[in-house]
């Protein structure tokens, strides 16, 4: 099949953008179905305000002692533990 060049409307900021033959092949050849609804730029800006920050927990870490910031609400009864320590566990 021979893909042509398309020009189409970003959803999020009504831009056009084009979605180039190679995008389209490229879309084909991963079994995509759909078109992208959003432009480059607005596909880079979704992907990095899903990111943002992560709400941090105060913990102590039940190996040092030492105070630490985990991104999980702890769990009265679980030991949590801090990312030294932590790496120390996994790794040996």
């Amino acid at each position: 099949m021979e893909y042509q060049d398309k020009t189409l409307k970003c959803k999020d900021c009504g831009n056009e953008f084009v979605f180039t033959a190679g995008e389209q092949e490229f879309y084909a050849s991963k079994g995509f179905e759909n078109e992208p609804q959003r432009c480059k730029d607005c596909r880079a800006a979704r992907k990095n305000g899903q990111k943002g920050t992560r709400e941090m927990f105060t913990a102590v870490c039940a190996d040092c002692g030492k105070e630490c910031q985990v991104p999980f609400k702890p769990t009265e009864g679980k030991a949590v533990y801090c990312s030294e320590c932590f790496a120390a566990r996994r790794n040996g």
